[in-house]
């Protein structure tokens, strides 16, 4: 299995949602901290980003993309000193998938789409992600990624039968699409284990060892996968992954632990089974010196913490663009 598709099958991508602003001079839109993430495209006209994570104001054009991580506030600007109203104000007064914002001026057209996913399951992904990472739409990623947002747009002009399912769906593709274009830049030049992953020789290894975390890796049997001696194979791993390949996986069965305990009512001792410790007492040894609880109490916090969103978003609390 790849990597990258495990952990999106997991993430559970959901709670989508698609809008497009047509935004006039004079206009300001702030985007608040979310427990969601946003891709932005700006498919007319130009205008200002401010954010957190950048240096200074950055000015956007026709075509410019960008995916913004849960947590991160961000503003869109026609000119830095216009006034700013806060986007769910904006998004509640919109008419289906349509709104609008600022006064009577030159149009900007803004495309947001938010996704709400599991922070559990995503977090060794978005761990390597920048803040706020700028997308290309030249390239072969980018193309799909315009193409996604053009059927989106037809779909939402259209109105057809199960508009609002199809456009939930390719909300979801969207995301992916958006996903898959960081991974390919965030691994090209960077130490981690999506570098690792784009290393043809490591990436077969890697691949066998997610296929099945339980089995009892080592250093000789992977080097074997990838075809090299075992000190070429252990030196590369630490130079592309910033690891040992056993600290890899032991970081993977940790990461694969979270994502049982949350997901399913299985023992510590069947999931030790399932990620490859002998007992279910040294998987409890190895989580609370990894993660300073243990399972059983992470397991109890993220149940009151899932069940805390559950109740926020049943009682409208949940914000609406």
């Amino acid at each position: 299995m790849d990597p990258i598709d495990g952990l999106l099958t997991t993430m559970k991508i959901e709670n989508s949602r698609y809008v497009r602003v047509e935004a006039h001079a004079p206009w300001g839109i702030s985007f608040p901290p979310r427990h969601l993430a946003r891709l932005v495209l700006i498919s007319r006209g130009s205008c200002w980003l401010t954010a957190g994570p950048l240096d200074r104001p950055l000015r956007l054009k026709t075509n410019d993309c960008f995916l913004v991580r849960a947590g991160v506030d961000f503003t869109l600007q026609d000119e830095t000193g216009s006034d700013v109203v806060d986007c769910d104000g904006v998004f509640a007064q919109a008419s289906g998938n349509s709104a609008r914002a600022g006064g009577d001026g030159e149009l900007t057209e803004i495309i947001s789409s938010r996704f709400a996913f599991d922070a559990v399951a995503s977090e060794a992904l978005f761990a390597l992600l920048p803040p706020l990472f700028r997308l290309s739409l030249d390239d072969t990623a980018g193309q799909l990624l315009r193409a996604t947002f053009d059927l989106i747009a037809q779909e939402s002009a259209a109105s057809g039968i199960g508009a609002g399912f199809v456009m939930s769906r390719l909300s979801d593709v969207l995301f992916v699409q958006a996903l898959r274009a960081c991974c390919a830049e965030a691994g090209g030049g960077t130490i981690g284990w999506l570098a690792a992953l784009r290393e043809p020789r490591l990436s077969v290894a890697m691949r066998e060892m997610h296929a099945d975390l339980a089995h009892p890796w080592t250093v000789d049997a992977l080097a074997r996968k990838a075809g090299m001696s075992r000190s070429a194979f252990a030196a590369l791993f630490k130079e592309k992954a910033g690891d040992t390949p056993l600290g890899y996986l032991a970081s993977w069965r940790m990461y694969r632990v979270k994502t049982l305990l949350r997901e399913t009512p299985l023992s510590v001792q069947e999931i030790a089974v399932r990620v490859g410790y002998d007992t279910g007492t040294a998987l409890s040894r190895a989580f609370l010196r990894r993660e300073g609880v243990a399972p059983g109490a992470w397991r109890h916090c993220a149940d009151k913490s899932a069940l805390s969103g559950t109740r926020r978003s049943q009682a409208g609390d949940m914000p609406s663009g």
